[in-house]
């Protein structure tokens, strides 16, 4: 595995309390620019290798510093998914024309001695002092700064010029504000479920429309005891049932009238006397506890007067939501519509079925993205399997309407690695390259251009890409980190209020990125707490699996006691 998940991974064994075997590196603490050296003595393209698995910044792929063709490290952090760097650019950072990139995008002035630096004022193997931006310094750790509003720019000579990575807060404001919410549509109430309320829901009549009995019975008048109310020809007036469309007749003092729960109550009277308290001696009904004025009658508008708002705008139409609107008087509700979005999965050392075998591993993503996908409130159109096959990739991409594309894996640098080199290919704009978060650091988003079919009210509209790492935790981070607030933000739903909870026992951090980790809810109370879950590496699900929410653990780490933000899961 890289130098970052290297890192990743000894957090969560320290956390879970288990011992390695094999202990990883110590963190190198600068980075080293390394220079190539062409046939004919001149200094080729050079590249910076992050050593310090958080510090180092410019690169999508590796803003955690680990270097993305390393050792045994696979694409997104998979062993056996590595290979040598592109023969005239060993890093992502380099111009894709094998041009050294120009000094304003490198961070750090070079020192040393030897042939020439970047800046041609020393010569030799030069190493960085480190300065830059407040991100590179570990500055503002929680990212509550602006939002970076254009993260991929061009250089003069039209190279690709690549900010810092995103804090995890700047990343999730920037998923939330980049769209603005789908058109409404009008439907009926069957085909709502799922959708956003697009107005208020205000009541069409008052709830109850008329006084109604909560309860079997009878309605009586008065004190009591009562005699059995008689009809015209000395007869004792039927029951009187739910759904009777004619009113009932009016109770004089001392009368009662067998009534059934949801019947219309009839005027003058006080209460409605339940069956298992009344008893009937001869012409008279009695019961030894008077029912108060008022008792298990429902008044006309308890609930609700005609014209109340009953749910704002951004409402999720639950059923619960439907039920509401259909006894307030609705046969239609102006919604916003569900997201659609497709799945990609890509790899080809991923098995669809079966167990592990001859190098190859499950693929755990397929069936755990659709569904959370879902959850998010999207509608899941496709799950398409597509391996590492560039053209399929360019194909699916350009030929898709759907409003969010979610990719897994292929978010690297690797040589099987073609969603960056697609993008660029469609002309794709990158709103997020990279997150300051462990793990899930390589998560990327971008804009599309706008698909062949439209929405309603014929106006085209952009399409957005979630790119997840390979690893499953990895991707369930970008998952909460970008597709939540995206997908939120398309369904014009309102954000849920900040939640936050005690940490009961110590969580490691990394040096200067966000941790998201799963947690489990303790207690109740004022001894409420939450306690991180072993099985936390980036290639781990069995954590998550069993949680109860996501702590946003600021860099540095929380020690017991302190309140961290809380991410709850979407069910």
């Amino acid at each position: 595995m890289s130098d970052a998940d290297e890192l990743d991974e000894a957090i969560a064994l320290a956390n879970s309390g288990r011992i390695r075997q094999d202990p990883p590196p110590a963190p190198r603490l600068k980075r080293i620019r390394r220079i190539q050296w062409s046939a004919d003595g001149t200094e080729g393209p050079d590249c910076t290798e992050g050593l310090d698995g958080g510090e180092t910044s410019g690169s999508a792929e590796n803003p955690g510093g680990a270097h993305p063709h390393e050792g045994a490290a696979g694409r997104d952090g998979v062993p056996g998914r590595a290979g040598p760097a592109p023969s005239g650019h060993c890093s992502e950072n380099a111009p894709a024309d094998g041009t050294r990139p120009p000094a304003s995008t490198r961070t750090g002035t070079g020192t040393g001695t030897g042939r020439a630096t970047a800046t041609g004022t020393s010569t030799g193997t030069a190493e960085d002092t480190g300065t830059g931006t407040a991100e590179d310094t570990g500055q503002d750790p929680h990212g509550r700064g602006r939002p970076r509003q254009h993260p991929q720019e061009r250089s003069d000579d039209g190279a690709e010029v690549r900010a810092p990575a995103a804090t995890w807060s700047e990343a999730v404001a920037l998923a939330a504000s980049a769209v603005t919410a789908l058109p409404r549509e009008t439907v009926p109430l069957a085909h709502a479920l799922g959708r956003t309320l697009a107005a208020p829901l205000r009541a069409l009549t008052d709830l109850p429309p008329f006084d109604t009995s909560a309860m079997d019975g009878w309605a009586v008048s008065g004190p009591g005891p009562w005699e059995p109310a008689r009809a015209a020809d000395g007869t004792e007036r039927p029951e009187l049932l739910a759904g009777a469309r004619a009113e009932p007749p009016q109770l004089a003092d001392g009368e009662a009238v067998r009534i059934a729960t949801g019947a219309r109550v009839p005027s003058g009277t006080s209460a409605v006397l339940r069956r298992e308290a009344a008893e009937r001696t001869g012409a008279r009904v009695r019961t030894a506890t008077p029912p108060q004025p008022g008792t298990d009658i429902r008044p006309r508008g308890q609930e609700c007067r005609k014209g109340d708002e009953l749910l704002p705008t951004g409402t999720a139409v639950t059923p619960a939501v439907l039920g509401l609107a259909a006894a307030a008087g609705y046969d239609d509700l102006a919604t916003v519509p569900r997201p659609r979005a497709e799945v990609l999965v890509l790899g080809d050392e991923l098995l669809h079925r079966g167990l592990p075998r001859d190098g190859r591993i499950r693929d755990a993503l397929g069936p755990m993205v659709e569904p959370w996908l879902t959850a998010l409130g999207a509608e899941v159109t496709v799950t398409r399997l597509l391996g590492d096959d560039a053209e399929a990739l360019h194909e699916a991409l350009a030929g898709s309407t759907a409003d969010v594309l979610v990719t897994t894996g292929s978010t690297a640098a690797g040589p099987l690695d073609h969603l960056r080199p697609t993008l660029r290919r469609l002309d794709a704009r990158l709103l997020v390259h990279g997150v300051r978060v462990r793990p899930g650091h390589p998560m990327l988003l971008a804009v599309l251009a706008p698909g062949d079919r439209q929405r309603a009210g014929g106006q085209p509209r952009h399409r957005y890409l979630v790119g997840l790492p390979g690893n499953p935790l990895a991707a369930l981070s970008g998952l909460v980190t970008l597709a939540a607030p995206l997908l939120r933000a398309l369904a014009g739903r309102t954000a849920p209020a900040p939640r936050e909870a005690t940490l009961g026992a110590e969580v490691s951090g990394h040096p200067h990125d966000t941790r998201l980790v799963p947690v489990r809810c303790e207690g109740s109370g004022l001894r409420a707490r939450i306690r991180p879950l072993r099985y936390a590496g980036p290639a781990m699900l069995r954590g998550v699996a069993s949680c109860d929410a996501l702590a946003v653990v600021p860099p540095g780490g929380g020690a017991p006691g302190t309140d961290v933000p809380v991410l709850d899961l979407p069910w």
